[in-house]
């Protein structure tokens, strides 16, 4: 049984455990009336009624792409037999087994943040210290965890140039990066089935680069997510039956950093995960310039009509669908160019 067939298979299942796994969990948080609070100030004013979908539905995800990676890896390993005496056949199932716990650790981060939310009946969650600490920590294990595994290395890797070593450095430039990227997902959850169809198609091209540098570990978490994420979207697409919450974006934002940071590809990260990197920069765009209009002119102007940049889209008369289907080609387009600069420089 090739590589792939399992990956096919391991993605198949995932969707399909994901999807039905709707079935049980819609009803299930309807009945715990854990419904998601909207306020109209995060999002157009349509968006009330939205009141009351239920969150969480993250879960449908998670649960399917941990379970079917784990099986379809130890069903390869079955099937090829490698050497269990070698050390770097360790160090694979320890790089897999490090990114699908930092992305469990992130969700259940979203987890707290959302139960604390229902339990409110608002959108005041966890404080933005207690998020940031706790991200903090988890980056730092999830670091560690790599070093252990083998990746020493603290170059950072952007194809046509590779930096010195950078020792301690490079770790205290991941930290940030790791916090924005994980954040700048979460963001990207404002439109019904908008997070989930991007990082579908971040998953199919994070498998195609895995094949590239043969970290054939890594293809089996990525399509596990992305037969996951399709799985989620039957529930999740306009209109919108059940969202994610911060349990399922945040577990997706580790997802993404995490596989790129294994992958030890910097350049290939920011180009797979460049949607979302504008949906935060359009963020810290808005408010910089509200601040320093306000400051010169007495009043704060904008540039976009709101923000993350979907809102502004939204706004400008794009449909939730038009909206998915646009961000989801910018993301495979700026993917395939990561492909590409991967094989140029590989």
């Amino acid at each position: 049984m090739t590589l792939w067939i399992v990956n096919l298979l391991t993605a198949l299942l995932s969707f399909a455990v994901a999807g039905a796994s709707g079935i049980f969990l819609v009803p299930f948080l309807h009945k715990l009336k854990f419904g998601q609070p909207i306020k109209t100030e995060d999002g157009p004013q349509w968006h009330a009624k939205k009141q009351g979908t239920p969150t969480m539905g993250g879960f449908m995800f998670i649960i399917s792409s941990v379970i079917t990676a784990i099986a379809g890896y130890w069903i390869w390993r079955w099937r090829t037999s490698p050497d269990v005496t070698d050390i770097s056949t360790h160090h694979a199932f320890y790089r897999l087994l490090g990114v699908i716990v930092f992305a469990a650790l992130f969700g259940l981060i979203g987890f707290i943040d959302d139960f604390i939310k229902v339990s409110r009946k608002n959108n005041d969650g966890l404080s933005v210290m207690q998020k940031i600490v706790l991200q903090v920590l988890f980056s730092l294990g999830f670091l560690f965890l790599l070093y252990k595994a083998g990746d020493s290395s603290t170059r950072l890797d952007f194809g046509f140039w590779v930096t010195p070593s950078l020792g301690i450095f490079y770790y205290i430039i991941l930290i940030p990066v790791i916090i924005y990227l994980t954040n700048a997902v979460n963001l990207t959850d404002g439109v019904d089935g908008l997070c989930g169809s991007v990082t579908f198609a971040a998953m199919l091209v994070f498998t195609v680069a895995c094949s590239v540098i043969r970290a054939d570990e890594i293809t089996f978490f990525t399509m596990a997510l992305a037969g996951g994420c399709l799985g989620f979207l039957l529930w999740n697409l306009n209109p919108a039956k059940c969202f994610m919450g911060d349990t399922g974006s945040m577990f997706l934002g580790a997802a993404v950093t995490g596989v790129g940071l294994v992958l030890h590809k910097h350049l290939l990260l920011i180009l797979v995960a460049m949607v979302y990197i504008l949906e935060a920069l359009s963020v810290v765009i808005q408010v910089m310039y509200f601040k320093y209009t306000k400051k010169k002119y007495g009043e704060g102007r904008r540039i976009f009509k709101m923000t993350p940049i979907h809102h502004h889209f939204e706004m400008s008369g794009f449909s939730e669908y038009k909206i998915v289907i646009t961000f989801s080609l910018t993301g495979i387009i700026f993917g395939i160019l990561g492909i590409i600069t991967l094989l140029a420089f590989k």
